[in-house]
């Protein structure tokens, strides 16, 4: 069972994904947040695979969470989940160590998908932020 962590500040957003992850076997939402503390705290409590951040989040932003998350919950991959697909953002995500980048348009199943995908140590990156970093990597290390 892939025990997942859904870090939102908007409670609807997290009872979403968690019905839509809770309609998939293998996966099992065990914990929420609010903000990216919380997100740490509760994936260290609840020894997570999978974390989903939200970017803009009071307390403690997504990034700043995904960056921390190693030293909280080894292990533990990170999904950003996020309305924000700015080049920096998603550029940042993946520096950070993130396993991959949606938007909060994916389909249900691509999330279930990219939950998988994630726990089992692949990545998952939505086309826009597929096309940022290929967009980097073709304009080389000063780009």
């Amino acid at each position: 069972m892939i025990r997942v962590l859904v870090a939102d500040d908007e409670p609807l957003i997290r009872a979403g994904i968690r019905m839509i992850l809770s309609s998939a076997d293998d996966i099992d939402v065990v914990a929420e947040a609010a903000d990216g503390r919380e997100a740490l705290e509760l994936a260290r409590a609840h020894g997570v695979d999978v974390v989903l951040l939200d970017i803009q989040m009071p307390v403690m932003d997504g990034l700043t969470a995904l960056a921390e998350l190693p030293r909280a919950a080894p292990g533990a991959r990170a999904l950003v989940l996020t309305t924000f697909g700015e080049r920096d953002n998603v550029l940042r995500a993946v520096a950070a160590g993130g396993a991959g980048f949606l938007l909060k348009d994916t389909a249900p199943a691509e999330l279930i998908q990219a939950v998988r995908a994630a726990a089992g140590g692949n990545a998952f990156l939505s086309p826009v932020a597929t096309r940022f970093i290929v967009d980097r990597l073709a304009a080389g290390p000063a780009g």
